[in-house]
């Protein structure tokens, strides 16, 4: 399965929970006027959202079963476990829901 295809799966399943998860873009896009624009700075995980319940920011990085953490995700993984946020890394839905919801 790949990255996109994890992902899309997580945002689902995490939505249908009332967990509120959307897909978030990293760096830059050209525009129809070709315009740059910029997005989230790399290194930004996949999704972002807020918890059912306590409406905690949540945000995922999500990696195939082989997938690694770049240089710049793992700077932004050592930044977040110091604030309070939710954070982790998901290979599938199932290590999402358990990162969201504490399991």
């Amino acid at each position: 399965m790949t990255e996109s295809e994890i992902q899309s799966l997580i945002l689902l399943e995490a939505n249908k929970r009332g967990h509120r998860l959307w897909r978030s873009n990293a760096g830059r896009v050209k525009n129809e006027a070709g315009y740059y624009v910029k997005l989230f700075p790399k290194g930004f995980p996949d999704c972002v959202g807020f918890r059912k319940g306590d409406g905690k920011f949540v945000v995922i990085e999500v990696k195939t079963e082989k997938g690694r953490l770049r240089k710049e995700q793992k700077k932004f993984a050592e930044w977040a476990k110091t604030q309070p946020i939710i954070y982790g890394v998901a290979r599938s839905p199932e290590e999402a829901i358990a990162i969201i919801e504490g399991l």
